[in-house]
């Protein structure tokens, strides 16, 4: 079993969401047997972010030099995520949404004929048979309910770009509220370490 953990935040060891995907990690490497890990840090190798030289390529024409390193770093992100069983993403919130980093990720991963297809009926997701697991830090209350909630953009543009693809049950584990304060962020990393 391959499993593809994938950390977004710019914190480093100080961020939530990276705490959090890192226990998940580790309670799914105690309870499954052999199981391969390929881990990826997309503030340390970023992913350019598409530009109509990517698209043009998409689209059969000759990708010029310059672009080819870049292309093949999106071939090598669009295949590990083919080739693994279970996505564990750190996801936090940035100004209401994904980081931008993770945004370049998602980017090379929705590709047409490889993770889903056009047929008579719409959108076909052809990545369904993955298990997903995304670990997100929000600073303040989005949760449904929360005043603060219609501002939330990270967990519902997930949950439908994952759906697009055919991963219609994503698991989210969630810390919140840990920018209020350094109790509210203790108790949001220790409920969620432990519900990892």
């Amino acid at each position: 079993m391959k499993l593809l953990h994938i950390d977004s935040s710019v914190l480093g060891p100080h961020s939530v969401s990276r705490q959090v995907s890192a226990a998940i990690v580790d309670r799914l490497r105690q309870t499954t047997p052999r199981l391969e890990i390929v881990y990826r840090d997309l503030t340390l190798t970023p992913l350019a972010h598409l530009s109509g030289s990517h698209l043009a390529a998409a689209q059969g024409a000759a990708p010029e030099a310059a672009l080819q390193p870049d292309l093949a770093a999106g071939k090598a992100v669009l295949d590990e995520f083919l080739a693994a069983d279970i996505v564990v993403l750190g996801a936090p919130m940035y100004n209401f949404t994904i980081p931008s980093q993770l945004k370049a990720w998602i980017d090379r991963i929705v590709v047409a004929g490889k993770t889903f297809k056009y047929g008579a009926q719409g959108a076909e997701g052809l990545a369904g048979n993955k298990r997903v697991i995304i670990a997100v830090s929000r600073g303040g209350f989005y949760g449904a309910g929360t005043p603060a909630a219609v501002g939330e953009h990270l967990e519902t543009y997930l949950r439908w770009v994952f759906g697009f693809i055919g991963i219609t049950n994503p698991e989210f584990i969630s810390a919140d509220g840990i920018q209020v304060g350094p109790e509210h962020r203790e108790r949001a990393l220790a409920t969620n370490l432990h519900a990892a």
